[in-house]
């Protein structure tokens, strides 16, 4: 026979063990809590790969991420990350090391033919979309008699970071004008901010800059002298357009710089692409964030931004994800 005050006991340690096996404290499963409330496993990384730091990718990565960040569910975290812009970042994408990157058509284009410098195809990456026109300026000083193209001959020019999207372009622009890259000019594989600091303490005379305007290191650098940029004249300019689809006419307006008028020159666009393995679902969110959030983008790119042009000159497939989101809004290429 039990005493009353053993039955009490008993009953409180049936009690206790009933509450504790509901609770889940007997279990050996383990994965309750995640199953029920996400528990971030299923949530996606996204590295947004950019450009240098002087340019114009880096700020709007970052701007980019944080958009995605506030509005895209099913994402854990987005950070931009410092590149050597488009043919870096479009290697970088073809070795599953970045999730979206930004790049200029042109490199897009080569990187999807496998042609210039790429040795093979990238089937890798389908677009986003256009955000800009990424310009390219020839910067020099009104101090160092550079006036026109012609004038860079002989001369100690930045023509980019190697292997990078701006040096396709001196090389396009300099054949135009019937210069080669490596014979008729002191090439120099310099970066932005390097290249405006070489023009600053004389060791190079002009660098061409591919990045939208204004531009940081080009700005940092009309702080300190007069800065000057040599224009492409209007036959020059459809000359190279008809030779590589991927121009078009822009110019650097007035006031860019302390300029007194705007320079004429040409441009491509600058585009974000994706991974493949991206999911249609997330690109979508992406996409749509991207594009219907224009106001939180805290650069002056922002304003050129628009869904409504998102698709000129895009060049190489849609992700199926920013397919979706244009089908939706009526948006096709012309």
């Amino acid at each position: 026979m039990f005493s009353k005050k053993s039955l009490l006991t008993i009953s409180m340690l049936l009690t206790l063990s009933l509450i504790l096996f509901a609770c889940g404290g007997g279990t050996s499963d383990g994965g309750g809590d995640d199953e029920e409330g996400g528990g971030g496993a299923d949530e996606q990384f996204i590295q947004v790969l950019t450009g240098g730091t002087e340019g114009t990718y880096y700020p709007l990565g970052g701007t980019f991420a944080q958009v995605i960040n506030d509005n895209v569910d099913g994402v854990e975290e987005a950070n931009a990350t410092s590149t050597g812009a488009s043919v870096e970042n479009m290697n970088s994408i073809s070795e599953g090391d970045g999730e979206i990157a930004f790049t200029q058509t042109d490199i897009a284009s080569y990187a999807a033919e496998g042609e210039v410098m790429f040795d093979e195809a990238n089937e890798d990456f389908g677009a986003i979309g256009t955000l800009y026109p990424e310009t390219i300026q020839i910067v020099t000083t009104q101090d160092s008699g550079i006036e026109t193209v012609e004038d860079l001959e002989g001369q100690t020019v930045s023509v980019g970071a190697p292997g990078s999207g701006t040096y396709a372009n001196a090389d396009n622009i300099l054949e135009i004008h019937g210069l080669d890259i490596d014979e008729d000019i002191e090439a120099r594989d310099l970066d932005f901010g390097d290249s405006t600091t070489g023009i600053q303490d004389g060791t190079i005379d002009a660098a061409f800059i591919t990045s939208g305007t204004p531009t940081g290191a080009v700005e940092s650098l009309a702080a300190s002298v007069d800065v000057n940029i040599v224009s492409v004249s209007e036959d020059k300019a459809q000359e190279l357009m008809d030779e590589y689809s991927y121009y078009a006419e822009d110019e650097v307006p007035e006031g860019t710089y302390g300029l007194e008028e705007a320079v004429p020159t040409v441009a491509v666009q600058a585009m974000l692409v994706a991974h493949s393995d991206l999911s249609e679902d997330i690109v979508y969110d992406i996409t749509k964030a991207i594009f219907e959030n224009t106001d939180a983008i805290s650069h002056d790119k922002g304003e050129l931004i628009d869904a409504e042009s998102a698709l000129d000159g895009v060049g190489v497939d849609l992700h199926p994800g920013a397919q979706k989101y244009f089908d939706e809004e009526g948006i096709s290429e012309e």
